[in-house]
């Protein structure tokens, strides 16, 4: 017997819509349900964070949910959204928020930038954490995150 299908929980494209999408994406990660997280991805959904943070992107829709899972359980992880700005025109919201670690007494604050796919669901998020910049990194850049391919600048130019 097999599990039956997620059901997948769909933005209207709208600002209002891709608001109210996050908050309930955050809402899903609150309740440490891998499966419910996942709903709000595309299945081939990736999310990127800073290098060497939780060995590279997490890949895949349930993959997502169930790390998300983990951190609820292990640290007892709470995340908030704080801030929202969305641009329904190019299916892209960017947020600030906080991520509560209770069991360690930790306090992360970060932003994140998301794309939608054409049928409301999130195909990427792009995580930056406030803190210190790496002295030792000569690059500080998104781990597995496409910066060539997608055209940003890869070198400075030369100085006047």
């Amino acid at each position: 017997m097999h599990e039956p299908a997620k059901k997948q929980i769909y933005a209207a494209l709208t600002t209002a819509g891709i608001e109210a999408h996050i908050r309930a994406y955050f809402d899903a990660c609150n309740s440490g349900d891998a499966e419910r997280i996942a709903a709000y991805f595309e299945p081939d959904g990736v999310h990127y964070f800073p290098p060497g943070m939780y060995e590279g992107p997490f890949r895949g829709a349930l993959t997502i949910g169930k790390r998300w899972q983990a951190a609820v359980e292990t640290l007892g992880s709470y995340w908030t959204v704080d801030h929202v700005i969305v641009d329904p025109a190019t299916r892209r919201a960017a947020i600030e928020w906080s991520h509560f670690k209770r069991r360690k007494g930790v306090l992360l604050r970060g932003d994140e930038w998301y794309r939608y796919s054409e049928r409301g669901l999130i195909q990427d998020i792009r995580a930056y954490y406030a803190s210190p910049q790496d002295a030792s990194l000569e690059r500080l850049e998104l781990g597995g995150w496409d910066y060539a391919g997608l055209g940003y600048p890869l070198t400075a130019p030369p100085e006047a």
